[in-house]
């Protein structure tokens, strides 16, 4: 497989990555940041997968059912034909709150005929670090490992678990299933037992998604986006993931491998703001709790990131036994950009406060903790926004005064002052004014560069950089305004190939980039379309949506050359601002057609 053709199912809870084929290829249990379960992903050797193997004259295609996060693989053969919907279950429970256990069920629909398969169920647990060992027993299968670490995986099946284990060859003549756990069940499955957990897992999804609104234009990547980004969101704690995977390469070879399985305050933040725009509140509300409780002392600065259950140490180390996605070494676990400064992370927290308390100022339960997040990223800010930092793309090694880190601090004060106005309070309006006023002019004055006729990546520098497009949609210039213009154009110039955008072209810590960054190129339509020119906006992004795998999903990155998708997978990023861009896409059409219609 050479592009990542993979489905992603997920209960809130974890995630698993499911081949174009039906193979299990990705699962962490029995959290998103747990240790695999199965990693073929990252090892095609040793990794672990679970498979399922039918004869050359079968073809496999592969959808979503319609509004759900519920994969159907559809195996035919002319005469004899079944499918497997994959999922895992997720629903409310009588009592409140929702079942969303570590587990993943494999419902294997007989359709026509007779058709056989065979299994090939091969799980690695911690990562495929030591020898895992699967035993028969009289109501399920159970694998284990004893290495340094002793965990346990439960396989319940309809099947003959001696057939399943062995790989010989299955008959399908009747519905069967695969219930794949964590934990030991104490009551046994069933055929309809699991079946029930199918229909009721429907319906959440289809309720889930029925409340976000209809486009006229883009409707269908629009859903898929957003039960993308809901996936990537973790119910315990309302924190949202960047990705459901690690150390997937930004290029083939090279050794930018990160572990996504995080919470980024700034990728959360973006993802939250666009979600809540979409009217799934719940989520925003729950990430906004995230936060709060993340902030117990009013002068303590933000990390960039934390781990899902709010850990603030997030050792990064390599697992140097595994070969990596197609031989792209090291594989990381643990992210040491956590210790990084990027100052950009209070405007964007600030802007998602402020959205959240625009919206829902009647309905929301914890308006004076965030009043006090607000006044303490005020403080912070003040005494700060002067210092160089890392910046969005965490450069490691010196710091700068990045364009993009300074705009944010803007946004963190003129949010500030925002949210002041609606909670009424006005005792510190006229202090916050004068510095929002000054970190602009300073902007102004500093990251305009005469020479190249437009912001730059930094305060000096001659390097263009794509994040500074977001100037205009953080609300710091206005879309007409001749500097806004001419930025965009010069990045159209030298950041621009092929319709895909480099971040930015100066070597970093590990050389030159040489892949798009998918959001990048979303910013870019984006600004294309706000300064005017609507239709080139359009063939861009039309083109850019095809390059989306199989089933819609984007990862990070896309090679320039080959287009096929690279990096951490499904995307958090991508999916977000692909939503910017349809709903101003559907908008814009919706609009015309009420003025085609009052001409008339």
């Amino acid at each position: 497989m050479d592009n990542l053709n993979y489905g992603i199912i997920g209960n809130c809870r974890s995630a698993a990555l499911i081949s174009e084929t039906g193979s299990l290829e990705w699962c962490c249990l029995p959290e998103f940041d747990s240790s695999s379960v199965f990693a073929k992903l990252l090892d095609e050797k040793i990794g672990g997968s679970f498979e399922v193997l039918v004869g050359d004259g079968y073809t496999i295609k592969q959808r979503y059912k319609k509004h759900t996060a519920i994969l159907i693989t559809h195996f035919s053969d002319g005469q004899n034909a079944f499918e497997i919907r994959d999922f895992m279950p997720r629903y409310r429970k009588e009592g409140g709150g929702y079942n969303s256990p570590p587990e993943i069920i494999r419902y294997f629909k007989h359709l026509s005929g007779k058709p056989k398969f065979k299994i090939l169920y091969d799980p690695k647990l911690e990562y495929a670090s030591g020898k895992t060992e699967t035993f028969v027993k009289r109501n399920f299968v159970v694998s284990l490992t004893q290495g340094q670490k002793f965990d346990t995986v439960f396989l319940y099946t309809s099947f003959n678990k001696n057939a399943v284990v062995e790989g010989r060859e299955i008959i399908l003549s009747e519905d069967g299933y695969f219930l794949l756990g964590y934990n030991e069940k104490i009551l046994q499955p069933s055929r309809r037992k699991v079946y029930n957990e199918f229909e009721r897992t429907k319906v959440y999804w289809l309720n889930w998604s029925s409340k976000t609104p209809n486009y006229r234009k883009y409707n269908s990547q629009i859903s898929r986006s957003a039960i993308t980004l809901k996936l990537l969101s973790y119910d315990k704690t309302g924190a949202v993931l960047a990705a459901a995977t690690t150390s997937l390469p930004e290029t083939i070879g090279e050794v930018r491998n990160w572990d996504y399985r995080f919470c980024w305050i700034r990728d959360a933040s973006m993802a939250i703001r666009v979600i809540g725009e979409l009217g799934h509140k719940n989520v925003a509300r729950r990430y906004l709790q995230f936060i709060v409780d993340l902030i117990p002392d009013k002068d303590e600065k933000l990390q960039i990131m934390y781990g899902i259950n709010k850990e603030k140490q997030l050792t990064e180390k390599t697992l140097d036994h595994l070969s990596g996605y197609k031989g792209s070494k090291p594989v990381r676990i643990g992210n040491a950009a956590y210790k990084q400064k990027q100052n950009d992370i209070y405007g964007i927290l600030m802007d998602v406060i402020y959205e959240q308390l625009a919206k829902y100022s009647n309905d929301i339960e914890n308006g004076e903790e965030l009043w006090g997040i607000t006044k303490g990223i005020v403080w912070i800010v003040s005494n700060h926004w002067k210092e160089a930092d890392k910046g969005i793309w965490e450069f490691r090694t010196e710091d700068r005064h990045f364009t993009f880190s300074k705009v944010l601090c803007w946004v963190a004060i003129d949010r500030a002052i925002k949210v002041a106005r609606i909670l009424r309070k006005t005792g510190k309006l006229e202090k916050w004014t004068v510095l929002e006023q000054e970190i602009k002019k300073d902007i102004h004055a500093n990251a305009w560069n005469t020479e190249v006729g437009a912001f730059t990546q930094s305060y000096g520098s001659n390097y263009l950089d794509a994040s500074v497009l977001l100037m205009e949609s953080y609300g710091f210039i206005h879309a007409k305004d001749p500097k806004y213009v001419r930025t965009v154009k010069a990045i159209e110039k030298d950041l621009s190939h092929d319709g895909l955008l480099y971040r930015y072209k100066n070597e970093d810590d590990f050389g030159l980039p040489s892949s798009s960054f998918t959001i990048c190129t979303f910013w870019f339509i984006n600004s294309l379309f706000k300064i005017g020119e609507e239709e080139k906006a359009k063939a861009y992004f039309d083109r850019l949506l095809g390059y989306g795998n199989h089933l819609g999903l984007f990862s990070e990155d896309i090679d320039f050359k080959s287009k096929r998708l690279l990096g951490n997978f499904p995307q958090a990023y991508s999916h977000l601002a692909l939503i910017e861009c349809a709903i101003n896409f559907s908008r814009k059409e919706s609009e015309a057609r009420i003025m085609e219609s009052i001409k008339v």
